[in-house]
């Protein structure tokens, strides 16, 4: 009986302890204080540039009766090409391919060897159309591109990042007019993927007696999720 009366006598004291404890600390006896309101929109920003550089890839193709020979040839062209696309300007020279293949007749027969060279070279707008010239001068018989880039698009993409931000609140503050609420300071923000640049077709050629190359202009675009504070 003693001892019944000893293990009773305990769990009231433990009973006791957690009511004064939630007594003294209130917060635990309610749980976690919930999250401040929020809003959250998304928002798309615009910045609109100009390429100022171009990318154009020239080659060589060549055609002879053994594999050296298709070879020996294209090489010496293609050595005549990239001399050629330095000396008017081109810059960051990169090898794009180097192939070698039989060429057959209808009865699967080997009756000629074709090898085929390209190199890519980057050049200012202005000088792009002189720098395919050169290479087709020099033996090139293959060219492809231009593609058009920004040399400053990091800067016009952070510039596209702002307004999406300001876009975002924008609209956050149009659910606020409706909803009866006021929009405080961001509590997060996520930038979505960044996408390629959208060319837009509004150009004017380059004022050269060269190749005509028309810049146009390219919309750098950016996309982010940003969640307010309700106020």
């Amino acid at each position: 009986m003693r001892r019944l009366l000893t293990i009773t006598l305990a769990a009231s004291a433990l009973v006791a302890v957690a009511a004064f404890a939630g007594v003294g600390r209130p917060e635990a006896a309610r749980g976690d204080v919930s999250a401040p309101d929020t809003v959250t929109t998304t928002g798309h920003g615009v910045v609109t540039v100009a390429p100022d550089e171009a990318s154009v890839a020239a080659g060589v193709h060549t055609q002879a009766a053994s594999a050296s020979d298709a070879l020996s040839q294209n090489a010496k062209l293609m050595n005549a090409v990239v001399a050629a696309l330095k000396a008017a300007g081109g810059e960051d020279l990169q090898t794009q391919q180097v192939s070698l293949y039989p060429q057959t007749n209808g009865q699967n027969q080997v009756v000629a060897y074709a090898a085929d060279n390209s190199v890519s070279a980057k050049a200012k707008i202005a000088a792009a159309g002189a720098l395919i010239d050169a290479a087709v001068a020099a033996g090139a018989n293959t060219v492809s591109g231009p593609s058009l880039g920004v040399s400053g698009r990091d800067a016009g993409y952070r510039d596209a990042l702002g307004k999406a931000v300001e876009d975002a609140r924008a609209k956050a503050e149009a659910l606020a007019q409706a909803g009866g609420f006021g929009v405080g300071q961001v509590s997060s923000v996520t930038e979505e993927t960044a996408s390629a640049p959208v060319p837009v077709f509004q150009a004017v050629a380059a004022k050269s007696d060269a190749t005509p190359i028309e810049p146009g202009t390219q919309d750098v675009t950016a996309d982010v999720t940003v969640t307010f504070r309700i106020n």
